[in-house]
């Protein structure tokens, strides 16, 4: 599928990953829909941006607010073809931590933020995608989705958010298989360390000692690295029902 000309949604797209994906696409000639709850920077983002982009404050747990966003990206901009997942959070809980066990209500906040709140915009927007015109390889419309390397290898404190994001990569070939009769593609990226704003805050040594344990590139993924891939994605049709690591070759160690 071609960026220029297209309408993309890209949930968590004022910060972070999501940031550079919609600046990605937008380069490229493509109309971007800013999903996020972070309302000073998602309309900061826009409003540099141009025309080209639209923010629209939005809770993927919401049907109605997502429904909403999605009616309002498709008044604005005429269509939607492009939706990248990338809202989410990061909490780490021990199951048995010192105060006893992980309150149920943690483990819950996270599996309904990273693993619903993805199906539920993927159910919604794919619920719209169907009414496109195929292009020429009979596309209609591409689903991407933010997993986590720690999907595949959980360290210690992670039950919770690895089991929401293995959820993430579980789900892709089931609903790959169901979307192929209407044309559209769903896939996953799972990325390994990015330098994102959860990490400004850590202290240098950390830093390098998250640094050295990539392979190669020895150090932090660039959120850049990330929108390329998502552009390699969009463009390539036979990409389609699996997840992509991008990793620098990072295996997690249990802490």
């Amino acid at each position: 599928m071609e960026i220029r000309g297209s309408v993309s949604i890209v949930t968590g797209g004022a910060s972070g990953l999501g940031e550079e994906t919609v600046r990605n696409f937008v380069a490229r000639g493509g109309k971007v829909a800013i999903i996020d709850l972070a309302e000073e920077r998602g309309n900061k983002i826009a409003a540099e941006l141009g025309n080209q982009v639209v923010f629209v404050k939005t809770d993927v747990l919401d049907e109605i607010s997502v429904r909403s966003a999605i009616e309002a990206t498709i008044k604005q901009f005429g269509g939607l073809h492009i939706v990248v997942n990338c809202a989410g959070i990061a909490v780490a809980q021990k199951v048995l931590g010192k105060k006893g066990p992980m309150p149920l209500e943690n483990f819950n906040k996270v599996i309904q933020v990273n693993l619903v709140g993805t199906f539920n915009v993927i159910r919604l927007a794919a619920e719209k995608m169907i009414q496109n015109v195929p292009n020429q390889d009979g596309e209609r419309g591409v689903i991407i989705n933010t997993a986590s390397v720690a999907a595949f290898e959980g360290q210690i404190g992670q039950a919770a958010y690895s089991a929401s994001k293995g959820g993430i990569v579980s789900m892709i070939l089931p609903i790959a298989r169901e979307f192929a009769p209407y044309g559209i593609r769903v896939m996953g990226i799972a990325p390994g360390i990015f330098d994102t704003p959860m990490f400004e805050s850590i202290p240098d040594d950390v830093r390098k000692s998250l640094e050295k344990m990539v392979p190669f590139p020895s150090r932090l993924g660039r959120p850049a690295e990330f929108a390329m891939l998502v552009q390699a994605i969009v463009q390539n049709p036979m990409l389609n029902g699996t997840t992509i690591r991008l990793d620098g070759a990072l295996r997690m160690q249990p802490n």
